[in-house]
């Protein structure tokens, strides 16, 4: 879910360079074999100066891509990397790296016309809210284009010499009241991934000053209804409102939308209390005491464990440190 906000940033900016009269190349990550940081479709991008934005891996491998992006940009030929880091003494390029995997990356031009078009096309679509797809041709005449398929249209198989990339919109997340420990849950939530949208019924505390990273802003209180708000099987709903009432309210909408998660902030016994009154129970689609338990104290931390525990739920994952898995921290 990453993906989709992260494109849209490099796509941006691609097309902004585009209009200066500057010149970019766009890395992307085709392919990954055992371990690896970033999944297939993660990007980053190089500009003519060198400056970088976004990434392909946890660090190791950018300085490398950077200089063959800086290349392809002299050029204007894309080109395909391979980075093997199968074992302790594998070494890539005199990276020496040994994370126990394989990484392929394109790299292109992405400020001449053609990529600026489709550039343009994506970026249409990414203010939607439909999943889309991407082909690129990774080999022979047109290596580097990149096709658009809308919502609904057919999609090419992905093959050795065609990287198919499924765009689909990030899952929301509804976090009712607008104090001041929302905003580091706003945040940290939308650098995950998830398409924020806060609400409150007071419009003095909904501001992009409060809130930079938020998709919506809703001045709205649970007299009002839902009508409006993104509630539904793919969203998740964080209740802060600080009241007793409206807390209680939030819940009782949240759950009658068929929202999956719905988490409640506070002590357990007022969970139970809120709960009791609309004739529901913990478990299940309701998470109170809201976050993992990480020990945390403060706005900050918080919002850390309720994030961690959105992403645990969305891939249906028991929380647990990935030293006590066998298998790749990916897998299943």
């Amino acid at each position: 879910m990453k993906h989709w906000k992260e494109t849209g940033e490099l796509l941006s900016r691609a097309v902004r360079l585009s209009g200066a009269g500057k010149r970019a190349a766009l890395a992307t990550v085709i392919g990954t074999e055992g371990s690896s940081y970033r999944r297939a479709g993660a990007k980053f991008l190089v500009e003519e100066e060198g400056a970088t934005a976004g990434g392909v891996s946890g660090g190791c491998l950018e300085a490398d891509v950077r200089e063959v992006a800086l290349r392809v940009i002299r050029s204007g030929e894309p080109e395909l990397l391979r980075y093997e880091t199968g074992g302790d003494d594998a070494s890539v390029f005199g990276l020496g790296l040994g994370c126990n995997g394989t990484i392929e990356i394109l790299v292109a031009p992405a400020t001449g016309p053609e990529a600026v078009e489709a550039a343009r096309e994506i970026l249409g679509l990414l203010s939607g809210g439909e999943a889309f797809a991407v082909s690129t041709r990774l080999r022979g005449e047109g290596a580097g284009r990149s096709f658009v398929h809308g919502p609904g249209a057919p999609v090419p198989q992905p093959t050795s010499d065609l990287f198919v990339e499924a765009l689909t919109p990030p899952p929301p997340l509804v976090i009712f009241g607008a104090g001041d420990d929302a905003i580091p849950l706003c945040s940290l939530a939308a650098q995950a991934g998830f398409r924020v949208t806060v609400v409150d019924h007071r419009p003095a505390a909904l501001t992009t000053e409060r809130f930079p990273g938020a998709f919506r802003l809703v001045s709205q209180r649970p007299s009002d209804g839902t009508s409006g708000l993104p509630l539904g099987p793919r969203t998740y709903a964080v209740v802060k409102a600080h009241a007793f009432a409206q807390d209680r309210e939030w819940v009782r909408l949240a759950l009658a939308a068929g929202v999956p998660y719905v988490g409640l902030l506070g002590p357990r016994a007022r969970g139970a209390k809120i709960l009791s009154q609309i004739g529901t129970e913990a478990g299940g689609r309701v998470f109170t005491p809201v976050g993992l338990d990480l020990g945390a104290e403060g706005p900050e931390q918080i919002a850390i464990a309720i994030v961690a525990e959105l992403l645990a739920v969305r891939s249906s994952r028991e929380p647990s440190s990935p030293r006590r898995k066998e298998a790749s921290v990916h897998a299943g």
